[in-house]
């Protein structure tokens, strides 16, 4: 399956800057952001125009149909389910060259009732990711004219599955609660690589899904920052940086978590490469508005004047912007899902102030990952692994 080389490249320049700015444990997709900007900029005027376009990384005019091509050909990847979502309230009304753009059946209706568009949006987002996003994350209120949204979910089954253990580590935060472990042994060297980046060495392992769908494992120099480990793996994904690969690393440490040695053996054996790694589980929610600079949103979510006339006639502004992410790494396969809301509003029109609750939850930090297309080389999720499972209890193990 092709993809557009340049949407590629920007989608992937737009995970490495979200992952620049991320300091705790979490998981996110650019992939579910990038469309939905693209859209926005083809609607955009004035400045809002010009920041939604620097975000995207295309101009304004290309944005919607880079957006498209985008949608389309990921929807054509085994093992990935996408969907867009559009819901307007009854009174406003899209022009017709944009919602032209978009999927046919993609559009909604707004009735006004909160608990009921509540439950259909839900509903959206739990059926358009196999039910790993339960919740819609938009907020919604009276004022809410208009929700632009994503769904992403990808599931792979590993080509070669791990054997689970309890995790030996002497890195004390993990060492405290028995972890899940993952292990496995491979006589393809080449699956492991180092790179030398500009801000460390980092260790790249790749886990191979049977629908070219993987994951890439980071495992950077312990001074590095999360954003550095997670730049330097979308920068080997595009070339940007030397990778050595196992069949050439020299006999030591040459790279973070890594040991080369000569092993006597008394007959004729493969070279072998023996993986560590642990089970997770993370959840994860994002305030885009919070970063809005980096998503080309600072103008836009100014609601005192309007900033779409490519989208309707009504003004309308940006009054929320969130991401719902989950993902799941075990012995057997990855999934992950994200679904990527907009709320627009009503601009130029007095605004009530709200109150919302935001969760921040932190993890320490041991490693990164890309999952990803394979083929295409398209970043469809990124994150921190910080918390691992823990080792499963067995009931039955203290009966004896």
């Amino acid at each position: 399956m092709r993809v557009g080389k340049a949407a590629v490249r920007a989608v992937n320049t737009l995970t490495a800057r979200w992952a620049a700015v991320q300091e705790s444990g979490t998981v996110f997709s650019a992939a579910g952001v990038w469309p939905l900007l693209g859209f926005l900029a083809d609607g955009a005027e004035g400045a809002a125009r010009a920041e939604l376009a620097e975000a995207v990384g295309l101009p304004a005019d290309e944005a919607a149909g880079a957006a498209r091509e985008l949608l389309g050909t990921m929807a054509g990847i085994g093992g990935l389910d996408t969907a867009l979502g559009v819901w307007t309230k009854r009174t406003l009304e899209l022009r017709e060259e944009w919602a032209a753009g978009l999927p046919a059946d993609a559009h909604g209706v707004l009735t006004g009732d909160e608990p009921v568009d509540r439950r259909a949006l839900d509903s959206w987002a739990m059926r358009r990711t196999g039910g790993l996003i339960e919740r819609m994350p938009v907020r919604l209120t009276e004022d809410t004219e208009f929700v632009l949204a994503s769904a992403l979910a990808m599931r792979t089954r590993w080509l070669a599955p791990f054997e689970e253990s309890p995790l030996e580590t002497a890195y004390e935060p993990w060492a405290a609660v028995e972890r899940l472990g993952l292990t496995r042994s491979s006589v393809l060297l080449e699956r492991i690589g180092v790179a030398d980046t500009p801000d460390g060495f980092v260790t790249e392992l790749k886990v191979l899904g049977g629908n070219a769908l993987d994951v890439h494992l980071l495992l950077g120099e312990e001074r590095m920052t999360p954003g550095q480990v997670l730049g330097a793996g979308v920068g080997i994904l595009g070339g940007a940086h030397r990778v050595v690969p196992g069949g050439r690393l020299p006999y030591g440490e040459p790279g973070p978590g890594v040991r080369v040695e000569k092993v006597r053996c008394a007959s004729p054996r493969p070279p072998r490469l023996d993986v560590t790694t642990v089970a997770y589980d993370l959840t994860a929610s994002h305030d885009l508005l919070e970063l809005h600079r980096l998503f080309g949103l600072t103008t836009a979510m100014d609601t005192s004047r309007g900033h779409f006339p490519g989208i309707s006639a009504y003004p309308l502004g940006v009054g929320s912007a969130e991401q719902a992410t989950t993902a799941k790494f075990g012995a057997l396969g990855f999934e992950a899902a994200a679904v990527t809301a907009f709320g627009m509003v009503g601009a130029g029109i007095p605004q009530r102030r709200h109150v919302t609750t935001r969760i921040d939850a932190r993890f320490d930090r041991p490693f990164g990952f890309l999952a990803l297309h394979r083929h295409s080389r398209l970043v469809l999720a990124a994150g921190w692994v910080t918390d691992p499972l823990p080792f499963p209890e067995h009931p039955w193990e203290d009966d004896e």
